[in-house]
């Protein structure tokens, strides 16, 4: 049995380039810089629904923060507005370096999973159409059990599905509330700093920080070698 950790990815903007949403804003909003500030509130009310006891699928808090923040401004959200969120959401391009960096790591002998708050569809469809839903032995969803990351409940679904303990797992993010909830977990954690993102200096820490997935493969391959 290799000695390797599992590797469990993020999906939204570590693995797929959120970038690509900006058209939706701008033309709604008139300023691309209003994506930043939707996915922000999207993050905190999935985790303030999750804190209060109430889940709801992620895409419906989407839709429903990109109303409010419309509202703010007196914009008026349609049905084909909402609409063209979920398919450009559902359809991002992967970031660049990513499938050969997934591929590598593979190589390298490492199991590879995900955990999205997305939903499993949602979170099917974007692998898919990014060409590197193959390279996953198996994805999994914060639906399942309908606690949405950075709980507790969220990573300990995939330790029971995968029947390991914490420590076997080492999570992939580029958001920091993501790697203190999987440290806090007990996991190990590897942050990638994309654009906006970048180490919080206070609670746990994650032991590897990269500035794409290509660096955080590199370093997780090296720390590893000889544990095969």
């Amino acid at each position: 049995m290799s000695n390797l950790p599992l590797i469990v990815f993020d999906v939204n903007e570590t693995l797929l380039d959120l970038q690509t949403m900006e058209p939706v804003f701008q033309r709604i909003f008139g300023d691309q810089r209003a994506m930043r500030l939707w996915f922000a509130n999207l993050i905190m009310y999935s985790a303030a629904l999750t804190v209060a006891g109430c889940y709801v699928p992620f895409t419906d808090i989407g839709a429903a923060v990109m109303k409010m923040l419309a509202d703010t401004q007196g914009i008026e959200i349609n049905d084909a507005d909402k609409d063209e969120l979920k398919e450009k959401f559902s359809t991002m391009p992967p970031h660049p370096e990513v499938p050969a960096a997934l591929a590598k790591l593979r190589d390298a002998g490492f199991r590879l999973f995900t955990l999205t708050d997305n939903l499993l569809e949602v979170q099917t469809r974007q692998l898919e159409h990014g060409g590197i839903v193959d390279l996953f032995e198996r994805r999994f969803s914060a639906d399942g059990v309908k606690h949405h990351k950075p709980s507790r409940q969220a990573y300990a679904y995939v330790e029971k599905e995968l029947g390991v303990d914490a420590s076997r797992l080492c999570l992939i993010a580029c958001h920091t509330w993501d790697t203190l909830g999987a440290v806090a977990a007990g996991w190990e954690a590897a942050l990638i700093k994309r654009i906006g993102n970048d180490v919080l200096g206070v609670g746990p820490q994650p032991r590897i920080v990269g500035d794409d997935l290509n660096d955080v493969a590199d370093q997780i391959i090296a720390r590893h070698e000889g544990r095969r």
